[in-house]
C-alpha cells in the first residue's frame, strides 16, 4: 500500500516515515506542500493519503478534492492530520471527504494499527 503524507513540517514527515517503517507492506511518499503533492499524486497513485490542514500554499481541506482527482481516483481514502482536533474540526473534515482525522502528535499504535488493516484489506486488490 502506497501512502501520500502531505505536510510543511519536516519534523513531523520524518516522525510520520518512522512510524510507517512498523507497518509492513507500506511505502510512503512525502511532500512539503500542496503543490509539491499535486505533482507527485498523478505519478506515484497513492492508496491513501494522510493531508496536514495548514500548509504553506493550501488548506488541507480544500487540496483533497484536488489530489483525489489528480491521482485519478475520486474515491482515495485520506486523512486529515492537525493539532486540531476539536470536535468540529472532526466534523468539518468529514464533511470534507476524510474518513478520519489524526490528531499531531499522531498516536503510533492507532496509526500503525490503520495503516496494517487498510493494507491487509487491499493485498487482495
Amino acid at each position: 500500500m502506497r501512502v501520500l503524507y502531505v505536510d510543511d513540517d519536516r519534523i513531523n514527515a520524518l516522525l510520520f516515515e518512522e512510524t510507517v517503517r512498523f507497518a509492513p507492506g507500506v511505502e510512503i511518499e512525502t511532500a512539503g506542500s500542496g503543490a509539491e503533492a499535486l505533482e507527485l499524486a498523478p505519478r506515484w497513485r497513492p492508496d491513501l493519503l494522510v493531508i496536514d490542514l495548514h500548509l504553506p500554499d493550501a488548506n488541507g481541506m480544500e487540496l483533497l478534492s484536488r489530489l483525489r482527482k489528480a491521482a485519478g481516483d475520486a474515491a482515495l481514502p485520506a486523512y486529515l492530520c492537525t493539532a486540531d482536533d476539536a470536535p468540529e474540526r472532526v466534523r468539518e473534515a468529514a464533511a470534507a471527504g476524510f474518513i478520519g482525522l489524526w490528531p499531531k502528535p499522531v498516536d503510533l499504535a492507532t496509526v500503525i494499527a490503520e495503516l496494517k488493516r487498510r493494507s491487509a484489506g487491499s493485498a487482495g486488490s
